[in-house]
């Protein structure tokens, strides 16, 4: 290939979801991957389009429930101690981020990405060729007694004000969604426009095909820092305008460029049971547990919660553990033998919002990272945003909310 228009560095469903669509606008792409498409956390997550998850994890809500579960290094949310005081910046600016006002400015912008990629998903799947991969079977949010329930109201009145179609559902009325719950479980709510995939490493995969027949070059080397021209990676320097894709290591990439961004590393684990016939409908959502259950190609993912841990620990995976026994509790008949487990990364800014726009000081760079939870929701937006802007094209949204300027003015 010569030299390429744009360089995508990172090999996942958002960087692949960038270089297609920047070839759909006539660019042409290499990206560059340290192990490849689909090694990280795009391999590993519950495969939702959550578009209806348009409240920040930095809320008041997290912060009044973020002591009772620190306490509880196997609970939703956990930061081991030696890592503490590392994360201690980062938490303070998490906590400016759940104040009320904040909360509101982040929620108006995360709906706005939400719809774009509610907007945006079914298009970029046909123009792919992978629209079978899609499952339209909701999403089913499950509480334990009334007070949980109760407790959760601000959230869906605030979705209802976002437009996001739900229904509340009692008692026996739930087994009509997903029958073989715990009794425990009194109260729910579903979300019929919570879509998934397949199988998200299938799906990831599917993309980079796509890339390399579209005549796209994926390239396995480290990406090491930014030059004048370009960036400077394991396999020779490469000139070209650069996106930064590289999810929880893209950090350390702006550091190179004069840029710090305070990206944390929000640690997922899951454990994926083979198919034993349980009959499960849709993903269903424990939230007061931290985790989810989803129906995969690749069988049953039990998997979530939080452990702001970093990128060099070892794995604790009694935290996946610890999900997969509450699962046996809740869906009484799962069988819950012959798991793989597995650990991820994903990349989280403190006020929940991505970085996507011109890194500071380099309009030839720009970022696309930082979704957190969100990075295959979220994906066909980024792309877009990304390509009108790779394009001279003004986006669709006010991107001005996941500006990387936003860290650099702060004090």
């Amino acid at each position: 290939m010569k030299t390429p228009d744009v360089i995508v560095v990172g090999a996942g469903v958002v960087g692949l979801s960038i270089a297609l669509s920047a070839q759909a606008r006539g660019l042409s792409v290499r990206v560059i991957d340290r192990a490849g498409p689909a090694a990280g956390a795009s391999a590993g997550n519950a495969g939702a389009f959550a578009f209806s998850d348009v409240l920040p994890l930095a809320s008041p809500g997290i912060m009044r429930q973020a002591p009772k579960w620190l306490l509880d290094p196997l609970g939703p949310l956990s930061v081991p101690v030696g890592y503490a005081p590392r994360i201690a910046p980062w938490m303070w600016r998490f906590w400016r981020a759940s104040r009320p006002a904040q909360v509101r400015v982040s929620t108006v912008a995360q709906v706005a990405i939400m719809r774009l990629a509610a907007q945006t998903l079914e298009p970029f799947l046909d123009r792919s060729g992978l629209s079978n991969m899609l499952r339209r079977e909701g999403q089913l949010q499950v509480y334990e007694g009334a007070r949980e329930f109760q407790a959760s109201l601000p959230g869906w009145r605030a979705r209802a004000e976002a437009g996001v179609e739900f229904r509340h559902l009692q008692g026996d009325e739930i087994a009509d969604y997903q029958p073989g719950l715990s009794p425990r479980f009194t109260h729910a709510a579903f979300t019929p426009h919570w879509f998934t995939i397949d199988d998200p490493k299938d799906y990831t995969v599917a993309l980079a095909d796509l890339v390399r027949a579209n005549g796209g070059e994926i390239t396995i080397a480290e990406a090491q820092a930014l030059t004048p021209d370009g960036i400077a990676t394991s396999a020779g320097d490469m000139t070209g305008r650069v996106v930064l894709a590289a999810g929880a290591h893209s950090h350390r990439l702006t550091r190179t460029g004069g840029v710090r961004i305070p990206l944390e590393t929000e640690r997922g684990y899951n454990t994926t049971l083979p198919d034993n016939g349980f009959d499960l409908r849709c993903q269903v959502t424990f939230g007061g547990h931290g985790f989810v259950v989803s129906r995969l190609r690749s069988g049953l993912r039990v998997g979530g919660a939080v452990e702001l841990g970093g990128l060099e620990r070892a794995p604790n995976y009694a935290r996946a553990d610890a999900m997969l026994n509450k699962a046996a509790q809740f869906l009484p008949g799962l069988d819950i033998t012959g798991g793989t487990q597995w650990m991820g990364f994903r990349p989280s800014l403190p006020d929940s919002l991505p970085a996507i726009g011109p890194l500071p000081g380099r309009a030839d760079v720009f970022c696309a990272f930082g979704h957190g939870h969100l990075g295959l929701t979220q994906s066909t937006a980024t792309a877009d945003i990304v390509a009108d802007l790779l394009t001279g094209q003004t986006p669709k949204i006010d991107i001005t909310p996941f500006s990387p300027a936003r860290f650099t003015r702060q004090t």
